[in-house]
Order: C-alpha cells, then structure tokens, then sequence
C-alpha cells in the first residue's frame, strides 16, 4: 500500500476549508496552518503561524508533498467580504502568497495549489448576457452565450479580485523558474450550506463534492502539470464560468448542478 501524501493546508477552518477537509483528511496526512489552530487534529501536525511572517511558516512546510494555499483575506469567510480593507488583502493575499511558494520552494515542496477566485473576472457580470444569467430577478435568460474561461480577460471589480490575480501571476513565475509545481483554483460560490443561493449562485455556484473532487485532482495530478489554471464550478444550466478546460486536463466530472 502506498504511503499517504502528505498535505498541509492553509487556512482550514475557513468556508472552503471546512467543505473539504472531510475529503483532505479521509485521503492525506492532513496538516493545518492558521492563526488560531484548528480542531481534530494531532498536536503536533496543527501549526500556528502568522502568514505574512516568513519565518513562522517555515516549521509547518517540514516533510510536506502539497501545500493547499487557502488563506486568505476578504472572501467568503472574511467578515468584510470583498470589502476587506487593503493592508489587510496586502498582508495576507499578497504577501502570504509568495511566503508560501518561496517557504515551499525552499521546503522543495512538490506542488502548491492556491486559491483564486471567481473575483478575477466579476466584471463579466456588469455586461450581458452575463448580467441577466446571475439575476435574482425573473429575467429572459439568453439561448446560448460565451464562455469565459481561464485564458479570457480578467475583469476584477474589487482589490480582492486583484490581490487573486497576483496570486496566479506569481505562481506562474514560481512554476517558470523554479521546480515547483503551482495550480490555481478559481473558486467559485461555494458556501457553508451545500446548495445555490439565488441569482449568482444559480450560475456559479460549486457544490462540496465537486470542489472536493477537482482539489483531489489537482493534488494528485501529474508531476509534468507545472502550471494551470482552473475554474471549480458544478455543472449549472446557467453556467458561464468555463469548466471543460478541468475535465479535460484532470478528468474533473462534476456530479452536481442546478
């Protein structure tokens, strides 16, 4: 029987985290970065640390094979939303982020997989048809439309959004000019409560198995994957948020949707 891969993960207790660790600690030798600690797991694989401060991460990252970069300021799980104030996304999206590819580069980490977000592209629902597939209202929804996948433009319309494109540029560097592998995850609406809100959420909303799903996949894909790009979302009617590059590359199969 193989060895379990040995995964750390930042950021657990947040919204994302809590929806996969059921999977994450079934699968791997689950370790746990964050502030506060976290639950259930043993004392010595639950490592306190300060992100944006280099040197704390550094114990945490001994012996791993995939980090899972969830940390982070202004999404689901942050008080303010994507309203969050900017030293605050600055400490922990930006700064965070290259702390742990250069702490897992020196680690020699195999791969690190980041969390990005939806909020990279939000703009394409100022502009129909997108505006009308994420109404909340009872609006005539389009024939057919445009995907928007990973290569599409980016429109952020919150310094979140920006601080998540930071993300995925310097882990394309890490991904060019070191031996890491780096994958970012362009997360969708994936809440606490496993089922699509109305409006926006009856179009991008990712259900907890399917996230769980593509994060396997992306942990245990290929060593040759050295960078990519892919957006988690379950397989809705009103969907715009382009999966088939996932199911594709990983052999993501989404079992849910609305």
């Amino acid at each position: 029987m193989a060895e379990k891969l040995k995964l750390l993960v930042t950021g657990l207790n947040g919204v994302v985290g809590q929806a996969l660790r059921p999977a994450l600690e079934d699968r791997y030798i689950l370790s746990s970065l964050s502030r506060s600690g976290v639950d259930g797991l043993p004392e010595e694989r639950v490592f306190k640390a300060n992100i944006a401060d280099i040197d704390s991460l550094r114990p945490a990252f001994d012996g791993i094979d995939v980090v899972l970069n969830l940390a982070a300021d202004g999404g689901m799980s942050s008080e303010e939303g994507m309203s969050a104030g900017w030293e605050s996304m600055l400490e922990n999206n930006i700064i965070g982020a290259y702390n742990v590819l250069e702490v897992a580069n020196q680690a020699r980490v195999s791969r690190v997989i980041l969390a990005s977000s939806g909020a990279t592209a939000n703009g394409y629902e100022l502009e129909e048809p997108y505006k009308s597939l994420v109404s909340s209202e009872d609006v005539e929804i389009p024939e057919s439309w445009d995907m928007v996948d990973e290569f599409s433009e980016p429109k952020p319309v919150s310094l979140y959004g920006v601080t998540k494109l930071f993300g995925e540029d310097i882990g394309r560097y890490y991904a060019l000019t070191t031996p890491l592998s780096v994958i970012n995850l362009r997360i969708s609406s994936c809440g606490p409560v496993d089922e699509a809100g109305p409006g926006r959420g009856q179009a991008n909303w990712t259900s907890h198995r399917d996230i769980q799903q593509l994060t396997v996949k992306c942990i245990e894909a290929p060593a040759d994957l050295k960078f990519d790009i892919f957006w988690a979302t379950s397989d809705n009617r009103k969907l715009f948020r382009d999966n088939s590059h996932a199911k594709k590359i990983l052999g993501y199969a989404p079992q849910d949707g609305v």
